[in-house]
């Protein structure tokens, strides 16, 4: 019998009828035998809803203040989740953040988890109880309420299953797994059995939303298998170890799951960037630092850069992109620090997004990032700029090109799912 942690998403605790529905699969798992965890996010909509109660309330709201209001959102999950299990005849209790406790440093709307007290809890679990723990939340070093950022009930999860020592992490979304790319946009996208840490890492933060960049990294770190699922099966589906979804774990492990690996585990995509332009900047030791160290101390983060031959004049234009959510601050960063910097003008341009190909396979073949390029520019698609890990290559393209580009590119890396008669 396993130790097992399962994590459901907002949509998935989105009224009672899903939280029944949730109740049912955690029943399941518990009467096969296994000692079982529950981390549970706030209802969807639920905590955009206590954000904009604190905005309305003041514009300058006390940070402390903002996590008591927006951590009740998992509270109330908990505590209903608890109360329906009781009701099919199982033995439940929630366990909120300061209880158990989960201990975080003292950041609040962005904390992080620095130790959980967990002996209270596998005590409880080794018992046959049913432990439902809010997500998104801990307690400080001076005992006020924390919350980890928007997304943190992945990481709670994560953090949960270290600390008990769980066999695996088991998140419960509204997708069945990691797929190639998004199937929405490509219909022949193939769900995947195995991913490492690495890529998963990788996918996340390129723009694949089915897991929280920060929980992949900690669960690379403490080793924690992760498996994906979707919570929204028939009322009949069977229990999670019948019906997998995708397994995230580490390299040495996939090997023993797949030997046959492709070179490209997966696409993703991110319309949420922007590119930024400075125009004739000084082409001169030190003129770089001075455009990005005003950004890096306004928390400002940067991705892809390109810096121009320099111009006969001495001039050179360097592009970038960030984030779009981040763009106004970015201009108005620079502007402050035009006459450091020395630039002409800046320019910006929203109509554009990031494609990214990861696989870990990229370690030991060459050839990715060609077909990559001669794939797009078969198709007439532009390439505005690039960047390169050791198992990802990223393009910024124009935006309308960006569902072409993934159906050109899952074609191109042989992704594409055997057509069924």
């Amino acid at each position: 019998m396993a130790r097992i942690v399962m994590k459901f998403g907002g949509t998935s605790m989105a009224g009672i009828e899903r939280i029944r529905r949730v109740a049912q699969i955690v029943k399941r798992q518990a009467d096969a035998g296994h000692e079982v965890a529950v981390i549970v996010s706030a209802m969807a909509g639920d905590t955009d809803r206590l954000v904009n109660f604190c905005r309305e309330a003041s514009s300058l709201y006390d940070p402390a203040e903002y996590d008591v209001v927006v951590a009740s959102g998992e509270q109330v999950t908990s505590g209903l989740l608890a109360i329906t299990l009781q009701s099919l005849g199982a033995r439940a209790r929630s366990w909120l953040g300061w209880q158990m406790p989960i201990r975080t440093v003292n950041a609040h709307s962005k904390a992080r988890i620095e130790a959980i007290d967990a002996d209270h809890l596998k005590a409880s679990m080794k018992s046959g109880e049913i432990a439902i723990i809010p997500g998104f939340q801990g307690i400080s070093q001076d005992g006020r309420i924390t919350t980890l950022g928007r997304g943190g009930s992945d990481t709670s999860a994560v953090a949960v299953a270290a600390a008990v020592k769980a066999d695996r992490c088991d998140i419960y979304t509204d997708v069945d797994g990691v797929y190639t790319t998004d199937p929405r946009i490509v219909t022949r996208a193939r769900k995947l059995k195995t991913v490492t840490f690495e890529e998963m890492l990788e996918l996340a933060s390129v723009g694949a939303k089915v897991l929280q960049t920060r929980s992949v990294g900690l669960a690379m770190k403490e080793n924690v298998p992760i498996q994906v699922l979707s919570s929204f099966n028939g009322d009949d589906a069977p229990c999670a170890d019948d019906l997998p979804g995708t397994m995230i774990v580490s390299e040495s492990e996939m090997e023993k799951h797949d030997m046959e690996r492709q070179l490209i585990t997966g696409i993703a995509h991110d319309k949420n960037e922007c590119k930024v332009t400075l125009t004739r900047v000084p082409d001169k030791p030190g003129a770089v630092a001075n455009i990005f160290e005003p950004l890096a101390e306004a928390a400002i983060n940067v991705d892809m850069i390109v810096q121009n031959v320099g111009r006969e004049k001495g001039e050179t234009d360097v592009t970038f992109t960030t984030p779009a959510s981040d763009l106004d601050r970015t201009m108005q960063v620079l502007e402050e620090a035009k006459d450091k910097i020395g630039f002409n003008r800046i320019l910006s341009d929203t109509n554009v997004a990031k494609v990214s190909v990861v696989g870990v396979g990229m370690k030991s073949h060459a050839g990715v990032a060609s077909t990559m390029f001669k794939s797009l520019a078969e198709r007439g698609v532009n390439i505005l700029a690039i960047t390169t890990s050791e198992i990802k290559v990223s393009v910024l393209i124009e935006a309308d090109y960006t569902e072409l580009a993934l159906r050109v590119l899952h074609t191109a890396y042989g992704l594409d799912a055997e057509e069924t008669v």
